[in-house]
């Protein structure tokens, strides 16, 4: 009986709703395209075409003219009447509505809509049809697309307020919502056009105030191709004034992990649901009606009603929650500043909590499964996000905007993370950590995620990109800090100034190398361009040169700089140019003149980069030419724009340059570059010195020079590498393989700088060259002389494999007791014997997983987990590969589960790969997030090339349902 209750307070779910649901996402619930609204039925034909003028048919042409106006008149009566008491109806709503109905009510619970039209709604709907065609012909006349069908909203209204009040209903995954913004006129139109997808519109109001009267609605209309709703009204809304536009609306709670998307886990035995958001970049269309672009920053008030059974959770806290005697709540929270509709964030689930309070009393809530926060899983990522919080406040000296940053774990989720603002959601194996079975590199993962989602918080969500061609402004900023915060919390592992070259520079360069890249700013002009520039080049090259830019500009002006940018455009927009001018002004008060937009727009309107060539000048002391030039790998691929070709690509290079010898290198100087070709004078530079240029990597650019001066570096690092700095190392190996890939060096350069590696303490320089090395093996590995070169590799690891040894179990340790330095080369040198086929390692993988199998006690040292597993996966029978898919199904730490997986895709087993990669497609075996990865790690393995990528054709429609939207993206 109280479950019949709370059926009858849900909204009118019908089975037409659900067939409209489904029509919509198969793409046929819009009617047929055209340059008018999709909201017009197929037009009726117009008398006119079959009227011949003659002498004889005047009085009847006349007769006829006088009886269509009749006609025409009754049926806008007719429709008048429809649009007045059509509320009351329960008929479907009427061609030009799309499941809207003006000043319509909700229907009773349980009500089914007739299948047909009466002949009193289809005489209105031919009239608002024909009514359509004369304001088509006007627009067609003007020569203009009409407003609803153009990429972006017209501008002539602006959202002040949204007031919005939700039901939830978990059992059928469907929810209910009115929606009340208040509007600001700029110019007068009778048209308020927002966005507006996959959701049945009950009933809209307009009105001047609270007050006064309704404004009349004529008609309302859905326009698929723009993801607009229209309501079309009998006068024009008046400038600069306030109008209320009220809408009420159902719609599913999706499962495809967009817009408001349910999630599940299993605790106990039994699957529990949960509703989470995803409005990033342009999916807050699909939870409630809106101006969905960043520009239109407002206020927002938000109410939840669901189950006493779940709990709600929205950017804000809550303000007041209203029990019903039911065993319903709404909760009503707090009015939120300015902000964007895509970091717009709510939650309905039955999570708990673990909190802290950072020194200024943000209170910090940590939400996950109920047996992951009794296991703390999440107190790593609690602790770490309350140190951050300071840090940032003191580092961008701008308060945090809100009274509290709730962190909320869940089991699916399309990206890594997303920093809606007070409400940051993570996919569980990015937060969620377990000290006693996840790694340094699963901590340091984890760590950087919440960094870069923390750092949003200042950079997108209280300073917003003006539009989606500069998301750099605020993905370049988070993927630079995350460098920087990681160094604040961990000091001696050097992230910036190290870890950055390998896993940001080197890695972008390898895609920004290619003709095929495209700038960092990239005009986006429809809704489908957007998702695109959500790629490596806008996170990653940003990052690059964020941090160009703070070296040539120096640290504490860039600090500086920044600080002044946040406190200006706070609860705004911004775009680059407001940046630039920003750090142009802070470089002048310490009396530095750079035009920063000058010199940075050619860094983010121009794909790819420079090589710089440094060549010593024969005849005159002391003097050498520097020449840039477009780096490309495919000298003969045509550029991406070819009327402009590579010649014409210039840029001002900040080139950083120091002269050494065998004991003994010169402190740097810098060159700003910015012709094809210059002479420069290098008063230090003696015969058997060579030259260094982009000291440490900090420019975005490769180097290259004569081979004398190769062959000096290469002696200088066989002799004593220590001279150069560890950066400096990296950078050198990566340049040199990256050169020769390309064309621009001998290929035996890159390898003769190898043979040092053997004396190489450091970290990254081996980090550098097995990136470089793991690509070239996948090239050879089907050629004649793959033998040869897979000894060289052997030799070169051979002395640091066995010098460094394995790592003994550290179970009861804390993650960061070793030297991360240490721990991770050691790491490194496993990973290189391995791969390449060191007996020694093969044996001892092998050894480890046995020991596991036998005693079913996992004593596998944690940092090198993944290596162990593949390794015995590959070379182990197929009762490892079924012991490890069983561990992957019983383990419930997310850490273990994402290794287990990739441990998987290891095997030399053909058949077993195939039925991996037939199971990933089942969701409640693997993830939806993870079946893409699964593609990918059986594509890198040599035996599974051809099955990934005939999988991956076969699949595709499904794979494109699936995860097509849902492509991952960096965080």
């Amino acid at each position: 009986m109280a479950l019949e209750e709370k059926r009858e307070k849900r909204p009118p779910v019908t089975p037409m709703m659900i067939e409209e649901e489904a029509a919509l996402r198969n793409g046929s619930r819009g009617l047929p395209p055209g340059p008018w609204a999709e909201a017009a039925g197929p037009r009726p034909r117009t008398t006119e075409r079959h009227i011949a003028v003659h002498k004889r048919l005047v009085l009847g042409f006349a007769v006829s003219i006088l009886a269509l106006l009749a006609v025409t008149m009754i049926a806008v009566l007719l429709s008048v009447r429809f649009e007045e008491c059509g509320a009351a109806a329960d008929g479907p709503p009427r061609a030009g509505g799309n499941g809207s109905l003006s000043g319509a009510a909700r229907q009773p619970p349980g009500a089914e809509q007739p299948p047909g039209q009466s002949e009193e709604e289809a005489r209105g709907g031919e009239a608002a049809e024909e009514e359509e065609e004369e304001e088509e012909e006007e627009w067609q006349r003007r020569r203009e697309l009409p407003p609803w069908a153009r990429p972006r909203l017209p501008r002539h209204l602006r959202p002040l307020h949204y007031n919005l009040m939700l039901s939830a209903f978990m059992e059928n995954f469907t929810f209910s919502g009115e929606v009340n913004v208040q509007l600001e006129v700029r110019n007068a139109s009778r048209y308020i056009v927002l966005h507006a997808h996959r959701m049945h519109i009950e009933a809209v109001r307009v009105a001047e105030d609270k007050l006064a009267g309704g404004v009349r609605v004529a008609r309302t209309f859905f326009y698929p191709q723009t993801q607009v709703f229209v309501v079309v009204l009998n006068r024009s809304l008046e400038v600069q004034r306030s109008y209320n536009l009220k809408i009420i609306y159902n719609a599913l709670i999706e499962n495809e992990l967009l817009g408001f998307f349910r999630s599940s886990y299993v605790l106990h035995g039994e699957r529990r649901f949960l509703g989470v958001t995803q409005f990033s970049p342009t999916h807050a269309r699909k939870a409630f009606p809106c101006f969905d672009e960043p520009i239109y920053k407002a206020t927002f008030k938000i109410s939840i009603r669901h189950q006493a059974t779940y709990l709600s959770l929205s950017n804000m806290p809550v303000e007041t929650s209203v029990f019903e005697e039911d065993g319903w709540v709404t909760d009503h929270f707090s009015q939120t500043p300015l902000m964007s509709t895509y970091y717009l964030a709510w939650a309905v689930c039955n999570f708990t909590y673990r909190e802290t309070v950072t020194k200024s009393g943000v209170v910090v809530r940590l939400y996950a499964r109920p047996d992951a926060i009794r296991r703390g899983s999440g107190d790593y990522a609690l602790n770490i996000t309350r140190r951050l919080i300071e840090f940032y406040e003191d580092y961008f000296k701008v308060p945090y905007s809100l009274p509290k940053l709730d962190l909320l774990a869940v089991p699916k989720h399309p990206y890594a993370a997303m920093e809606n603002w007070g409400l940051s959601v993570f996919v569980e194996q990015r937060i969620l950590l377990d000290p006693s079975i996840s790694s340094i590199l699963y901590l340091l993962d984890v760590t950087m995620v919440i960094v870069h989602e923390l750092c949003h918080q200042w950079f997108g969500d209280l300073v917003t990109p003006v539009w989606w061609e500069d998301v750099w402004l605020k993905e370049g900023f988070a993927h630079y800090f995350e460098f920087v915060g990681t160094d604040y919390l961990y000091p001696g592992w050097n992230m910036e100034k190290q870890r950055f070259l390998t896993d940001v520079l080197h890695e972008v360069m390898l895609l920004d190398g290619l003709a095929s890249s495209h700038p960092v700013s990239q005009e986006v002009q429809q809704a489908s361009d957007i998702d695109r520039v959500f790629d490596w080049i806008a996170y990653k090259k940003g990052a690059a040169l964020i941090r160009m830019l703070a070296n040539f500009m120096g640290h504490s002006v860039f600090q500086m700089g920044l600080q002044d940018y946040l406190t200006i455009h706070k609860y705004g927009n911004a775009a680059r140019n407001d940046l630039w001018n920003t750090l142009s002004k802070a470089l002048k008060r310490v009396g530095k003149s750079v035009n920063i937009q000058e010199v940075m727009d050619q860094w983010t309107l121009q794909m790819g980069y420079p090589v710089i060539t440094i060549l010593g000048n024969e005849t005159t002391d002391n003097i050498i030419v520097i020449s840039q030039e477009r780096f490309v790998y495919d000298s003969d691929a045509k550029p991406k724009d070819p009327a402009r070709g590579d010649n014409s690509y210039l840029w001002q290079i900040p080139l950083t340059i120091a002269v050494g010898n065998t004991s003994h290198i010169s402190s740097e100087a810098i060159i700003w570059v910015s012709n094809k070709s210059e002479h420069h004078r290098i008063p230090a530079l003696e015969e058997a010195s060579w030259l260094l240029g982009n000291i440490n990597q900090t420019g975005y650019f490769r180097v290259n020079y004569d081979i004398r001066n190769w062959r000096l570096l290469i002696n200088q690092l066989t002799r004593n590498h220590e001279v150069l700095s560890v950066s400096n190392r990296a950078g050198l190996i990566d340049d040199a393989f990256n050169l020769a890939r390309a064309g621009y060096l001998p290929q035996n350069i890159p390898l003769e700088i190898m043979r040092y590696l053997s004396e190489e303490k450091d970290f990254l320089p081996w980090h550098a060259a097995s990136r470089a090395l793991y690509p070239l093996d996948k090239l050879l590995d089907r050629t004649e002389n793959y033998n040869i070169f897979n000894e060289y590799i052997l030799r070169q690891v051979a002395s640091m494999y066995l010098k460094l040894g394995w790592p003994t179990n550290n179970l009861n340790k804390s993650l960061v007791q070793a030297s991360y330095q240490h721990e991770e080369l050691r790491r490194e040198v496993i990973m290189l014997a391995c791969s390449f086929g060191n007996k020694h390692c093969h044996q001892q993988a092998a050894t480890l997983i046995s020991d596991w199998i036998s005693s079913n006690r996992n004593r596998i040292p944690l940092n090198v987990r993944d290596i162990v597993y593949c390794t015995g996966v590959s070379l182990m029978d197929e009762d490892v590969w079924e012991f490890i898919w069983m561990k992957f199904h019983s383990t419930t730490a997310v850490s273990e589960k994402k290794i287990l997986l990739e441990a998987l895709t290891c095997s030399d087993d053909r058949n077993l790969l195939n039925r991996l990669l037939n199971l990933s497609l089942n969701s409640e075996v693997v993830l939806d997030q993870d079946a893409i990865d699964v593609i990918i790690h059986v594509a890198r393995n040599p035996h599974g090339r051809d099955l990934a990528w005939k999988f991956f054709r076969e699949k595709w429609k499904i794979l494109n349902a699936s995860c097509g939207k849902n492509a991952p993206n960096p965080f």
